[in-house]
């Protein structure tokens, strides 16, 4: 077992507040939920907040929530996302976004185990387990006076590092897993993914981690259906093509003719700058059936059909 996994685990089965890091993209909610689907809170409920989207006038009754007519536009009560948790998990995520004013909130409702709302004049108790998410250098935001210092030794009781998709052994399994799952929502079963394609996966490095293998994934499932390989699609994602490319790409791709009409070459060749494999390839015909059609409707003496050659069209 990994070390990050195996630290979840023993985790999961007390109460004691979790401190994810790691890189974006890593799957630090997944592992939340995890942790929280293990741990005796398991009926509870999950509630998770991205503390980088917090709107600053809905701030102040955002934890501990408010009475009804607390201030103007209250007309019902506010129940605030600490209340919400009691008897579960509170997740936040991004937790190094939390503007300072919230963070003292925070601390105090940690240190009495309680919440006052916004017009209320007696506290309530609650009853959370708290599982907080970074991908920011808490240290070094408390030294920039970015983050609290007596915050951060609250939060820091049990943390866990998750590894970047790229330093992970497990990539097949990952992959497997994730490919899985779209392909169940997207045509209804299973597919497998081929090892050969699993392999050609392996050799990139992720800086998007899992979430950026998601969504290459899921553009391969709907993109694979219409001729666009995975190559393709990785070529694409590495080289920061414009997405425009492989709707060029799924356009020739859907003319099936033989011969295409000569109009559609004339595109492909200025669009992939006269290279003839490129533009063959996405013609979805031989280099030669190609170079025969430039010859048959130019009606000119071609030196050559070398590569990369770049030709004007009308």
């Amino acid at each position: 077992m990994k070390k990050h996994e195996k630290l979840m685990s023993i985790a999961a089965r007390s109460s004691i507040p979790v401190l994810l890091q790691g890189e974006s993209g890593v799957g630090k909610e997944i592992a939340a939920r995890f942790i929280h689907k293990n741990s005796p809170r398991n009926g509870g409920p999950f509630i998770a907040l991205n503390c980088a989207a917090i709107a600053r006038n809905l701030a102040e009754s955002l934890l501990e929530g408010a009475k009804k007519g607390s201030y103007t536009g209250a007309s019902i009560e506010q129940q605030g996302i600490v209340r919400a948790a009691n008897g579960g998990t509170l997740f936040l995520d991004e937790i190094g976004e939390m503007p300072l004013d919230l963070q003292s909130k925070l601390l105090r409702i940690l240190q009495e185990r309680s919440v006052l709302p916004l017009g209320a004049t007696q506290s309530e108790s609650v009853d959370f387990r708290l599982v907080c998410a970074t991908n920011r250098n808490l240290l070094s935001e408390i030294e920039y006076g970015n983050f609290r210092r007596d915050l951060f030794f609250r939060l820091n009781v049990f943390p866990i590092v998750i590894p970047p998709l790229r330093k992970r052994d497990d990539f097949a399994d990952i992959a497997k897993h994730v490919w899985n799952d779209i392909t169940a929502r997207t045509y209804g079963e299973k597919i497998p993914l081929p090892a050969e394609q699993i392999k050609m996966l392996s050799k990139f490095n992720w800086p998007g981690n899992i979430r950026q293998l998601k969504n290459v994934l899921q553009r391969y499932a709907l993109l694979k259906q219409h001729n666009i390989s995975l190559e393709e699609i990785l070529s694409d994602e590495y080289t920061k093509k414009s997405v425009s490319d492989i709707s060029k790409q799924l356009k020739y791709h859907a003319i099936r003719a033989s011969a295409p009409d000569w109009t559609f070459i004339q595109k492909a060749l200025s669009e992939y700058k006269g290279n003839k494999s490129r533009a063959a390839k996405a013609l979805n015909i031989s280099r030669g059936s190609l170079c025969y059609q430039i010859r048959k409707h130019e009606h000119q003496n071609w030196d050559s059909c070398e590569e990369n050659i770049n030709y004007s069209f009308v």
